[in-house]
């Protein structure tokens, strides 16, 4: 893995990201994570939410599969597969979390209406 291995950076990033990130169900598994919940608790939610067991989050072929039926973003661009935040929509649907950038996206396109401020105070 030094700097002559063409693979050398990717194995790094692979074996960093533990779960495998969106090649697996990392990603999801970190948003929960970011929520307060423990590794098993996230893992086991995220299983739950996905209808697969907690040994399956790692499988990434598996998972390719489920991402793209799902429509929750894959690694490489599938045409007609949700991807940005087409995906991260998806995603807070998925897991009944709240992503801030999906959230200001509804704001900003009108989907929902922006909460009211307190009297006195400007945008």
């Amino acid at each position: 893995m030094g700097t002559g291995d063409p693979n050398g950076m990717g194995m790094a990033h692979a074996l960093a990201s533990s779960i495998g990130g969106i090649k697996t169900a990392g990603d999801l598994v970190a948003r929960m994570q970011l929520k307060k919940m423990r590794l098993p608790e996230a893992k086991a939610y995220v299983a739950d939410k996905l209808g697969v067991s907690t040994f399956d989050l790692s499988d990434s072929t598996l998972m390719r599969t489920l991402r793209e039926e799902l429509d929750i973003g894959t690694v490489t661009a599938v045409p007609g597969v949700a991807k940005g935040l087409e995906a991260k929509a998806r995603i807070a649907d998925l897991l009944d979390i709240r992503i801030n950038s999906v959230e200001r996206l509804k704001r900003k396109t009108g989907l929902v209406k922006a909460p009211a401020l307190a009297p006195g105070r400007g945008r």
